[in-house]
């Protein structure tokens, strides 16, 4: 594992890290607005329908490898002298950042049973960039915060 791996997932620190980027998802999906963010938020209460607490969950069962995939990132930001905020250096690359974290969802809703679940995700897929693009600097002042 690499550094941030180390941090991020230790057992002192995953628990809160789940439970704040699970608090991060329903703030993102909550200041959704105009008629793509009613679909979003339409598709996300089915989705939080379907089992009490299945954010959380699910971003529990993703972290793993969303911290494997934003590895790179934090070892470039770190090679480059940290002249920067990390949201800021994350943000220059948000769509390489909002597709290495969306190659997390996307194999795991392609190998899902739950077709109401996979069914939400399809329909939101097409502006997940957009939207996950959009959260990368929430996401890396998190990541950040922890790595201090």
């Amino acid at each position: 594992m690499g550094k941030l791996a180390d941090t991020l997932l230790a057992p002192e620190v995953r628990p809160n890290l789940v439970r704040e980027c699970a608090t991060l998802v329903d703030e993102e999906v909550g200041a959704k607005s105009g008629l793509s963010g009613l679909a979003i938020k339409a598709a996300y209460k089915v989705v939080k329908g379907f089992k009490p607490g299945i954010i959380q969950e699910s971003v529990d069962g993703m972290i793993d490898d969303m911290i494997k995939n934003l590895e790179p990132f934090w070892e470039q930001y770190e090679a480059s002298g940290k002249s920067q905020p990390f949201a800021d250096y994350a943000s220059a690359s948000r769509g390489t950042v909002a597709d290495a974290l969306l190659k997390v969802s996307d194999d795991r809703a392609a190998k899902t049973r739950h077709s109401a679940l996979k069914g939400a995700y399809e329909k939101l897929r097409p502006t997940g960039k957009k939207n996950v693009e959009e959260a990368v600097p929430r996401v890396a002042r998190l990541v950040a915060r922890y790595m201090k």
